[in-house]
């Protein structure tokens, strides 16, 4: 992770502008860990009120890609850059006129290359005994996911009322909703035991 935030340069800061000027929602996306880890940015960005979905790149080129509008900002991971589904979808958005940011450890690759920025994962290697199951770089990936959430809110001026109306429920909700008022009874509904009372 110290290389990770080491990498934090001119991309990372053009990158939270785009997401920040985007009138449109933030398409994520990503296939096999890659994607799963774009589900959750979505879900991030959309809980710290920023629009924004995860799209499946496959389905992207069977029918989905009626739901990309022309002021929608696309943000494309792959560790490898080269992933072939995503690698194919990019060069079409960039036809539709869609700002594209590439989250990879490959700068010179496909996804690099279809790409109006590149964030670069700076990951050695991953951390299994074989150097190939996804894990240092999906760590990597969500990091910098949490870092674009988390400025993008934070220039937005997001706070804990905002957040609050995208969380009713559980703790988060009831940390942030739940008032003594809520709970506590009042008038004919407050039992009284009277001081005389046997």
């Amino acid at each position: 992770m110290a290389g990770l935030s080491g990498a934090l340069d001119a991309s990372f800061v053009k990158a939270v502008r785009m997401l920040f000027a985007c009138q449109g929602k933030v398409v994520l996306l990503g296939v096999g860990k890659s994607g799963l880890i774009a589900r959750k940015i979505a879900a991030t960005l959309a809980s710290t009120g920023t629009r924004s979905i995860y799209l499946h790149p496959v389905e992207s080129l069977h029918g989905d890609l009626g739901m990309i509008a022309a002021d929608d900002v696309a943000v494309a991971l792959s560790y490898s850059g080269e992933t072939e589904e995503t690698a194919k979808l990019l060069p079409i958005l960039k036809r539709q006129g869609l700002p594209v940011v590439a989250m990879t450890n490959n700068p010179a690759s496909r996804l690099a290359r279809n790409s109006d920025v590149t964030l670069r994962l700076r990951v050695k290697g991953e951390a299994c005994p074989f150097g190939i199951v996804p894990t240092s770089s999906t760590t990597a990936m969500l990091a910098l996911g949490d870092a674009l959430a988390i400025t993008v809110m934070t220039l937005k001026g997001f706070d804990k009322t905002r957040f609050a109306k995208l969380h009713p429920g559980g703790n988060l909700g009831k940390l942030l909703n739940l008032r003594v008022g809520d709970l506590m009874h009042k008038g004919a509904e407050n039992p009284v035991v009277r001081e005389s009372a046997p």
